[in-house]
């Protein structure tokens, strides 16, 4: 049976946060593997939320890693002055699960290189090469999708649904119900609250389905 909860993941490869989220989101979907339906999209950060040097970029690594209680240092390593927007990394995930690969390990493999490793993502044939050897799709067939413009026009077009939720951070997450309930978290990376969330909409379903064997459709108006 389909589930009739649904959790999307906004994200963008290179920010920090949705690194920090992914433990997170691998425990939810354990946890909840069955019940809900997880997806992730794209949502391509822009200059607003681009470091503006890399002292400052440090700053805020050292901030979210002491927040985060840490045992690793992100590396800033693989920041490009100058660079407004990363669309290799992002394009080079989004074209591996156009190509098969529908977990996370792709993209998760590219914001580690990234964001630990301090390798440059952001440059075309890097980020290809990381996908390649993280999926086994051959380098120039998943560089190829990744460059193709219907590809980008997703990116762009899931990028516009993020902007239109009127939110800032990413991660962000959008819970919807088939009963009409959504939840919009922006900009967490701690569990608790949304599985708390994800508790009472799925008790909220329970009772309605209940209410729904016991005493049929409503009646027309």
């Amino acid at each position: 049976m389909t589930p009739k909860l649904r959790i999307t993941n906004y994200l963008d490869v290179v920010s920090s946060w949705c690194l920090w989220a992914e433990p997170m989101w691998t425990e939810l979907q354990r946890r909840y593997a069955g019940r809900v339906a997880f997806d992730w999209k794209i949502a391509l950060m822009d200059e607003s939320g681009m470091p503006k040097s890399r002292a400052q970029l440090e700053w805020y690594y050292h901030r979210s890693g002491t927040m985060m209680q840490s045992s690793f240092d992100l590396n800033s390593g693989w920041y490009e002055e100058g660079v407004m927007e990363y669309l290799a990394p992002n394009a080079v995930a989004e074209a591996a699960r156009e190509l098969g690969i529908t977990d996370d390990s792709v993209r998760i493999a590219l914001s580690i290189a990234g964001l630990r490793e301090g390798r440059h993502t952001g440059q075309w044939e890097i980020a290809a090469g990381i996908g390649a050897a993280t999926c086994g799709i051959d380098k120039a067939k998943l560089l190829k999708r990744a460059k193709s413009r219907a590809l980008e026009e997703r990116l762009r077009a899931t990028t516009a649904e993020f902007h239109a939720l009127q939110i800032t951070q990413r991660p962000a997450f959008v819970i919807d119900s088939e009963i009409g309930d959504r939840a919009v978290f922006s900009g967490f990376a701690k569990i608790d609250p949304l599985a708390t969330t994800i508790d009472a909409m799925l008790e909220d379903l329970a009772f309605y389905k209940a209410h729904g064997a016991r005493f049929g459709k409503p009646p027309e108006a």
